[in-house]
């Protein structure tokens, strides 16, 4: 592994960060939306990440602990977003102008408290991964100094 492909797996860190960055905003804003029916209502979402080695394109056994220089990481992709599938709050607001017939409105599968968590740790890990890459642009600086 090179010194510039920590530039590339650094960046597919920050770009992993801010699509989980983005799912989580959006999870937030719609917390308190409500609907009339459980298919119309909101449901929080995550994004599913997986390691991007070295070799993917050309085969080989991607599941070695071992493997040599030639399977190291390359990064992290996103694999997609994917819907929680957990219960929606039912609440019986016969007066709220989004209530059913038998007067519930139902109510996201958002945890604020858990979605601010989550903010909190992908700001840190986009925080790291942008020191990485200062770190490596200072190791290469002095590589460049070494001659004088």
């Amino acid at each position: 592994m090179s010194l510039s492909s920590i530039f590339n797996i650094a960046g597919t860190g920050m770009s992993a960060q801010n699509t989980r960055l983005n799912t989580i905003s959006s999870n937030i804003a719609n917390a308190e939306t409500v609907s009339s029916s459980l298919d119309q209502t909101y449901r929080a979402r995550h994004p599913v990440f997986a390691t991007m080695f070295q070799n993917s394109l050309g085969g080989g056994d991607r599941g070695s602990l071992f493997a040599g220089d030639d399977q190291s990481g390359a990064g992290v992709q996103v694999l997609g977003v994917i819907e929680d599938q957990g219960t929606l709050t039912p609440r019986y607001e016969p007066n709220h102008p989004a209530a059913n017939a038998e007067g519930y409105v139902y109510y996201p599968n958002v945890n604020v408290v858990e979605e601010m968590a989550d903010m909190i740790s992908a700001s840190r890990s986009f925080q790291t991964n942008v020191e990485m890459m200062n770190t490596a642009k200072q190791m290469m600086q002095k590589v460049l100094t070494l001659g004088q």
